[in-house]
Formats: C-alpha cells, sequence, structure tokens
C-alpha cells in the first residue's frame, strides 16, 4: 500500500510568493485595518491587498496615482510624513485607503472618507468620499469601484447617517454605476 502525500500549494499571501511585499504588521498604518470590510477584501484579486495608508507610501507611488485627478506637487518626504501624522492624530475622522499590488509593494488605488463630526441629527456623523484615484495602467478592473465599496463600509461602520461623494461632472456616469 503506498502513500500519497500532497502539500498544499503557497497561500498568495506567503513571502515566498510576493517578496517584495510589506504586510501590514510591518506598516505604520493610519487606522487599524480591520475597518475596511471583509467582503471588499475578498472581492479583489489575490495579488491585490488593500490597507489603511502608511506612513511609508511616499515610496510607493502614492502621490503619482494621485495624479490621474489634478496635478499634484511632491512636497518631499519629510512634509508628507508630517501630514500623516497629522490625519493620524485625528483618529476617527480620516480614512485613506490603498490597494497594493503585491508584486511591486507598490499602490495602484487610493481614496480617502472623510468623517465630518455633527451637532445635527443626535451628533450625528457624515462621510464625505474623496480623492478616488487609479493607476492608468490598471483602470477598468473595478478597482475604483472597490475602494468605494470599502470607503462606504468604513463610513457605514462609522454611524455615518449618509456618505457623499462629489465629482466633475465627466465621473458622473462612473460615480452613478458604483
Amino acid at each position: 500500500m503506498s502513500s500519497l502525500h500532497t502539500s498544499a500549494p503557497p497561500t498568495p499571501t506567503t513571502p515566498q510568493q510576493y517578496p517584495r511585499w510589506t504586510p501590514d504588521h510591518e506598516l505604520e498604518l493610519l487606522f487599524h485595518p480591520d475597518i475596511i470590510p471583509v467582503y471588499v477584501r475578498r472581492e479583489l484579486h489575490a495579488d491585490l491587498h488593500i490597507r489603511p495608508l502608511s506612513r511609508t507610501d511616499y515610496t510607493r507611488s502614492h502621490l503619482s496615482v494621485l495624479s490621474v485627478l489634478t496635478v499634484v506637487t511632491d512636497p518631499g518626504l519629510a512634509a508628507y510624513q508630517a501630514r500623516f501624522d497629522l490625519l493620524r492624530a485625528a483618529p476617527r475622522t480620516n480614512y485613506t485607503i490603498v490597494i497594493i499590488d503585491k508584486h511591486t509593494d507598490q499602490i495602484v488605488a487610493v481614496g480617502s472618507v472623510f468623517v465630518e463630526h455633527k451637532f445635527l441629527r443626535g451628533l450625528g456623523s457624515v462621510g464625505h468620499i474623496e480623492d478616488i484615484a487609479v493607476d492608468a495602467k490598471v483602470q477598468g478592473k473595478k478597482l475604483g469601484l472597490r475602494i468605494i465599496n470599502a470607503l462606504t463600509g468604513i463610513s457605514e461602520k462609522e454611524g455615518c447617517y449618509k456618505t457623499i461623494l462629489n465629482c466633475s461632472d465627466k465621473n458622473i456616469p462612473f460615480y452613478e454605476k458604483c
């Protein structure tokens, strides 16, 4: 009687599979990653990872991806990290998320939701989705939709009674589909 030994193939998140990718636990993140809805994570391709903005994302093409929206001036690393620290100092207010290509450890999509805490509606809160950007090389793969779904989920977890997304007229058809 012979025994057949099979081993499971490595999971997509093993360091051997993605040697450049930096896992969340090695990063200074803007907020705890558990607030990102699990269903959004499941909808991403295994080569992609969604997480909060990291203090070191200056080196992961964050500003370059944002440049698909408008002109972005490079403030330099120190100023970038100072802005990150400012946002992090206001907990439960600023939620910037990124989608990372695990092969390159570079950002391919980004978006933010700002939670405005109000005196209206019994001290309610409103979520404002901003700055949705997808690298031109990967547009058309529903990454913008995944970012919007994640930000809407974060807004809901924060108890926002509504979530608002303002955009230019040319982007209205895309956001209506979302």
